[in-house]
């Protein structure tokens, strides 16, 4: 297993220093009276995801819906064609069905997605993290692309903090253009508003860095350990796409393969009990095969009666892993002859999950921190 180099001491206050040097040089600068505040020096970072709605009654989860199926990278049928098949036909019962699957693993006390509660999170470490290394000179925020927090305002709130240098992290550890590079659109877009633009880096995706595979599998060893049974097949799920992308060029499914084939290989486990599947599909193109829903079933059907899911494309587990994996796929096994059934939870904000992000961050801070 890769060991993570912590920064020694001599780097921690080498980065003060420098955060320091800087700060003090604009302090030295002197403006004229009537000059605008000018706030700069420091970095920014944020940390984004895919979004959830506000509110699971009717018209939240409609306005949710129709900003995520309106997003031309998610969905590339033409507008004349699609547009009245979403306003008239999805967004009039959509909204009530997937209303009532949020209900199921709503965060209550917090009146949100369980998605935004843990992003929250994952940006408060990586900020108490970062503390510990730059002090204050380095912000971290967080925003959704669809929903809120949105992007627009997040980009602003680090500008008015003083940071003219911002990394964008994309919370998707395999880039496909309906996540990663929507998310960095969104950011884009704001940018070509601002007067005073930052200086952006967007982090790579990280599918196959060996902190993530190792955090994968530190994480699955856990979980696996606590089950009262050891499951005779795995499956690794990932968040489908219609297949048209990867034949246009998109590298997801060649990451997501790899995600599953390293991690398999660092557990030890065999390749005849292991599965790459996807899940999710939507409309009625062919999307990446084969499908969980279907493996699911027909495994069961075959005679498999002990079976654990992970979905390591998830940061964070939102409404496809608690109800569509842990719930619909539990369900489907089950009414098929199996057993015992387990969903393997997402890196989230466990130490695991963090480890991830403190990596990814730190190596595309080099240079700037």
């Amino acid at each position: 297993m890769n060991e993570i180099v912590q920064p020694s001491s001599f780097d921690v206050e080498a980065a003060r220093s420098h955060a320091d040097a800087r700060e003090a040089q604009f302090r030295a600068v002197k403006l004229p009276s009537d000059h605008p505040q000018v706030k700069a020096g420091r970095l920014g970072v944020l940390i984004m995801n895919l979004g959830t709605p506000e509110a699971t009654s009717y018209w939240p989860m409609r306005a949710y819906l129709k900003e995520f199926l309106s997003d031309k990278r998610v969905i590339e049928t033409p507008r004349w064609l699609w547009w009245p098949i979403l306003n008239l036909i999805i967004l009039q019962t959509r909204p009530k069905k997937k209303g009532r699957d949020y209900d199921l693993i709503w965060n209550k006390e917090r009146n949100e997605g369980p998605l935004k509660t843990i992003t929250r999170s994952q940006a408060e470490q990586a900020q108490a993290h970062l503390k510990q290394i730059a002090g204050d000179r380095v912000v971290v925020d967080w925003a959704m692309r669809y929903g809120q927090p949105a992007v627009k305002p997040a980009l602003e709130n680090l500008l008015a903090q003083g940071c003219d240098r911002i990394l964008l992290v994309p919370m998707y550890p395999q880039y496909s253009a309906a996540t990663s590079a929507t998310a960095c659109d969104k950011a884009f877009e704001a940018l070509m508003t601002m007067r005073w633009q930052p200086s952006v880096r967007v982090a790579p995706p990280y599918h196959d860095d060996p902190v993530y595979i190792d955090a994968l599998a530190d994480s699955m060893r856990k979980e696996l350990a606590k089950l009262d049974f050891e499951p005779e097949m795995i499956l690794t799920s990932f968040h489908g796409v219609p297949r048209k992308y990867l034949l246009q060029g998109d590298p997801y499914h060649c990451q997501c393969a790899k995600t599953s084939r390293l991690l398999r290989e660092t557990l030890g486990w065999p390749k005849e009990r292991w599965m790459l599947t996807f899940q999710s599909r939507f409309g009625p193109d062919e999307w990446l095969q084969p499908y969980t829903d279907e493996t699911v079933k027909g495994l069961a059907e075959k005679g498999v009666k002990r079976l654990a899911i992970v979905a390591p494309g998830f940061s964070a587990d939102c409404l496809e892993t608690l109800e569509e994996l842990d719930g619909e796929n539990r369900e489907i096994f089950e009414h098929n002859g199996g057993e015992k059934f387990a969903y393997l939870p997402c890196l989230n904000d466990s130490e695991e999950g963090m480890r991830v992000i403190d990596h990814v961050v730190a190596r595309e801070l080099q240079g700037w921190l």
